[in-house]
């Protein structure tokens, strides 16, 4: 897997994460907070894919006949999944606001593990593939944490509307990787 198709994988994936943050923005109002919503959800984002790839890790050897299907299904339903979601939102013009009356830390772990589960999977289709998870892992972390920080810290700035268009690009992002992956395979 290049750089570029780990990167896009990252950024698609922190695509939740980043709508979440800009919400928290709205409702922090000191950066030490911001930095901790940032830790903990690169940090999330980085142990999924580890679960992930050793779950499916067992199972690869059964699988590398037709891991580019599962592949092309994991980051097609997600990346679809994530597209639906945002067009949804679009289309009614009142993006889902994901209220937080409460920023402490247990929110801000559930907000963590429930933008990370798509990661977890994305983790088995590494298996499949016979991706380097320990490097992968800690970039998909590092990019969330750069991005949710952003997201965090922008939050006033730019609203949540800017969250719905995030998740419908990382989306789509995730099923072009997915056909392209799949496509390789088929191709060889």
């Amino acid at each position: 897997m290049s750089f570029i198709e780990l990167f896009l994988i990252a950024a698609g994936l922190s695509a939740d994460a980043f709508a979440v943050a800009l919400a928290d923005g709205l409702n922090i109002r000191r950066r030490r907070k911001a930095a901790l919503i940032a830790v903990m959800f690169g940090m999330f984002q980085a142990l999924m894919p580890i679960i992930g790839y050793f779950l499916g890790a067992g199972f690869a050897g059964l699988i590398s006949s037709f891991d580019h299907y599962i592949a092309l299904t994991v980051l097609g339903f997600i990346g679809g999944k994530m597209i639906i979601e945002s067009v949804r939102e679009l289309k009614e013009n009142e993006p889902e606001t994901k209220e937080i009356c409460d920023l402490h830390f247990p929110t801000i772990l559930l907000q963590a593990a429930a933008t990370s589960i798509d990661a977890l999977m994305v983790g088995v289709s590494f298996a499949a593939i016979g991706v380097k998870i320990v490097p992968a892992a800690a970039f998909i972390g590092a990019v969330t944490f750069a991005i949710s920080l952003a997201g965090v810290l922008g939050g006033k700035k730019f609203g949540i509307m800017l969250g719905t268009k995030a998740e419908l690009f990382g989306g789509a992002v995730l099923v072009i990787i997915g056909i392209k992956t799949f496509l390789e395979h088929i191709l060889r």
